[in-house]
């Protein structure tokens, strides 16, 4: 195992925050650096460094993790006025765990590779819970002989590190992920519907579901209905999670994605005009299962 130098991280929101806090239980000594500086103060206590820029970052670690909101964002921090690219040392590994437009990813790629460094994509599936257990699902593309020295840093946030092929094909396998992920809590949030008006229990109707062929991760593990698991947002009022502009965003991409490849998503795009207008009444800050709760309401207009 390679020593434990110092690592950087930049954005320490709901999945940054997590995901930092495991690279210094696993005694690696972190940079860190957020556009918040309360968000950096917890870091303080834990002894991490905290700088005042992402160029500042760049100047003592080379090797950097990013996790931000969206694409202009990670254009911001890596090739803004003090972006990462302003002091980035020649060799550095700079992996982007944002969930952002491949076509970006691609972008910065080449202007890292100008400055003499190394970009990996690297978004991640799981949650907020999974970046607190660590166990988070790494998807990642980049230069493959590279791909063991970004893995030696995701196996401490992270249980699966998948190599996909070139720069963006991580942004690629998250895209179509979360395509399928709300088509497919937009389905159970119905069906659970369905069955509740019909006069079936919900915990009932869950476990059935869960033993036949309707069976999914959002009926399984993140039941959108209120009081038929717990743990999961849904019975806490749809707080914490996946926020559901985070999941409109995404949706936002695969469709960005699939009108350039010229892709039919017909469900897709569905799901993403569904996610758009929870967004426009009221559901912007809630868990994405709160389609549930919109669905519902949306009956008794």
């Amino acid at each position: 195992m390679a020593s434990k130098t110092p690592v950087g991280f930049i954005g320490l929101g709901n999945m940054g925050n997590p995901m930092a806090k495991n690279l210094v239980k696993h005694g690696y000594p972190v940079i860190a650096y957020d556009v918040f500086p309360e968000a950096c103060k917890e870091f303080q206590d834990l002894g991490a460094q905290v700088t005042d820029s992402p160029a500042d970052v760049a100047e003592r670690a080379d090797r950097i993790i990013t996790m931000l909101p969206s694409s202009p964002n990670a254009k911001e921090v890596y090739t803004g006025a003090n972006g990462i690219l302003k002091k980035v040392k020649k060799g550095s590994l700079l992996i982007d765990s944002s969930t952002i437009d491949p076509a970006v990813s691609k972008e910065l790629a080449k202007a890292v590779e100008k400055m003499g460094a190394v970009f990996m994509d690297a978004p991640v599936s799981g949650g907020v819970g999974a970046a607190r257990a660590g166990n988070l699902t790494f998807m990642v593309g980049g230069v493959e002989q590279e791909f063991d020295a970004a893995k030696e840093l995701l196996t401490c946030m992270g249980s699966n590190v998948v190599y996909c092929g070139e720069v963006g094909t991580g942004q690629a396998a998250k895209i179509c992920n979360n395509m399928l992920l709300a088509i497919s809590m937009i389905g159970t949030a119905e069906a659970m519907n369905l069955g509740i008006r019909l006069g079936l229990d919900p915990k009932l109707l869950a476990k059935i579901l869960n033993m036949s062929s309707g069976r999914c991760w959002s009926s399984d593990t993140y039941n959108p209905v209120p009081g038929v698991m717990e743990g999961v947002p849904s019975a806490n009022n749809y707080l914490g999670g996946f926020g559901t502009t985070l999941m409109a965003k995404d949706l936002g991409l695969a469709q960005i994605s699939a009108t350039n490849t010229k892709t039919p998503v017909p469900l897709g795009s569905q799901a993403h005009q569904i996610y758009r207008m929870m967004c426009a009444k009221g559901y912007a800050l809630k868990d994405f299962s709160a389609v549930f709760q919109f669905l519902r309401e949306e009956e008794t207009l």
